[in-house]
């Protein structure tokens, strides 16, 4: 016996009812992200405002100065001018290391005066960064690899560790010039008559060696947090395959803390490419010891303009440092990244 199964009945809805709507299914998961975007919008507006106010309004205030002349008297009349459109004029003439001449046009920058030294501070300023952040790195990694380890009074030496980094830079800066100075701990210590503040080089190393001792334990705690985020099971399942300590620490250590790593060092760049309280309380500039910020600070008490023009140089020169940073030494990170997960789905 066959039975047929018609169409199920719709009951009818009762006279005088409404009629029954419903929204089509995601209509309501929309509503609800617009929402919630609109909210964050309200919510991240004063900060936006904020960092407007204090980041873009400032370079593009110190941009459209740096062409503009600066006020003062023009060489060729011995008149004072007020200024004016100056072009590009102001980036040629330090690039090229070019000043006013007295009948008009612009000359060779004499020695010593602050046009003739544009690139001895830029090779400077990229000196110190190079040794300094490299001296952080490997001092700042070994630290790091001990903090990590598991022993008694561990909390103690991590905020040992971070003293000198949280003392202030202009205290820091004294503090090594007294230990630098011709009758300081240095020579007593050594049983040496160096004046370290005296000769290029001597002036150089004690700038690098303070800054290390300030800044290691900021690099030491960057690298710490990537270190306690790599699972203990990883070196343990290594160690039952054999893996030596420095298979270890090439295979396993180094990969996989080398995101946090080139963030630390990408923070630590920056930061010394600006570098200026320092080798300033410590040796005025003198020496050769003059980086990129220096020679701004100098400028702006002869010009303002001319000293935008050379912040806007610094600023470039820091932006394309970051940009090769974040484009070339974290492309690989991203793209392993990216791959992982191309390769789950």
């Amino acid at each position: 016996m066959s039975t047929e199964l018609g169409p199920t009945p719709v009951k009818a809805p009762a006279s005088g009812s409404a009629d029954l709507h419903h929204a089509p299914k995601g209509v309501g998961e929309d509503n609800r992200i617009k929402s919630q975007g609109r909210w964050a919008s309200w919510l991240l507006a004063p900060t936006i405002i904020a960092l407007a106010v204090v980041i873009v309004y400032p370079v593009i205030s110190a941009i459209v100065m740096s062409f503009q002349k600066d006020a003062g008297l023009d060489p060729a009349t011995g008149l004072f001018v007020a200024g004016g459109p100056a072009g590009v004029q102001n980036y040629v003439n330090w690039i090229a290391q070019q000043c006013a001449a007295s009948g008009g046009g612009t000359v060779a920058c004499p020695a010593g005066t602050l046009g003739a030294q544009f690139w001895s501070a830029t090779a400077t300023t990229f000196f110190f960064t190079i040794v300094t952040v490299t001296l952080e790195t490997v001092l700042g990694f070994w630290m790091a690899m001990i903090m990590a380890r598991t022993f008694k009074g561990r909390s103690l030496v991590r905020a040992a560790v971070l003293v000198p980094w949280a003392i202030p830079t202009a205290v820091t800066a004294k503090l090594w010039l007294f230990i630098f100075a011709f009758e300081g701990i240095a020579n007593k210590l050594f049983n040496t008559s160096i004046l370290w503040t005296g000769g290029e080089w001597p002036a150089k190393w004690a700038v690098i060696i303070a800054d290390t001792w300030k800044t290691t334990p900021f690099m030491a705690l960057l690298i710490l947090a990537g270190l306690q985020m790599i699972p203990a099971e990883v070196y343990e399942a290594a160690r039952v395959d054999g893996a030596t300590a420095w298979q270890r620490f090439r295979l396993i250590t180094l990969p996989l803390v080398k995101p946090a790593l080139m963030v630390a060092i990408l923070f630590r760049t920056l930061d010394a490419l600006r570098m200026f309280d320092l080798p300033y309380i410590l040796t005025g500039g003198a020496n050769n010891t003059t980086t990129l910020s220096i020679l701004v600070i100098s400028q702006i008490r002869q010009g303002f303009n001319a000293a935008a023009a050379l912040s806007t140089i610094t600023f470039i020169i820091i932006f394309l440092v970051a940009f090769i940073f974040v484009r070339f030494l974290g492309a690989n990170v991203v793209e392993q990244s990216g791959g992982a997960g191309k390769g789950k789905k």
